[in-house]
């Protein structure tokens, strides 16, 4: 499987995904838990038949673990205040650098940990076990 780049979120690149996972599951089927951003609930939109939209319901971030990896970054780049419009220009550009890094850093133990929600595993395993 090839790896896939957007250069933003927005319908258009959101159905071009959804096409390419469709073609990459052949005659299978996913179901797509999806948060409510417009992209993904764009009426433009059109659902592969094998593929299932799931949607969160509004401000549960808790379904949403990427969530938790983005709290982690902006607690490494928060109170930082610029003097001058040229000022958050050069701001901007290292905090970019400095997100870069951040990533580039990441182990794949510190991403499962971050992004991990205990109580949703031990409730499904709790509820697997009747």
């Amino acid at each position: 499987m090839s790896t896939q780049v957007y250069p933003k979120l927005n319908g258009d690149y959101f159905q071009q995904f959804l096409d390419w996972l469709s073609q990459q599951l052949g005659s299978d089927y996913a179901i797509l838990q999806i948060d409510q951003a417009p992209a993904h609930v764009s009426y433009a939109i059109n659902w592969p038949e094998n593929i299932i939209p799931l949607l969160q319901p509004p401000h549960s971030p808790e379904l949403n673990p990427i969530e938790r990896l983005w709290q982690f970054l902006k607690k490494s780049l928060k109170n930082e205040l610029f003097s001058s419009i040229q000022n958050l220009r050069v701001g901007v550009a290292r905090r970019r650098h400095r997100i870069q890094q951040l990533f580039e850093q990441l182990t794949f133990e510190q991403v499962i940990s971050i992004s991990s929600y205990n109580f949703i595993l031990e409730a499904l395993f709790y509820a697997a076990s009747y």
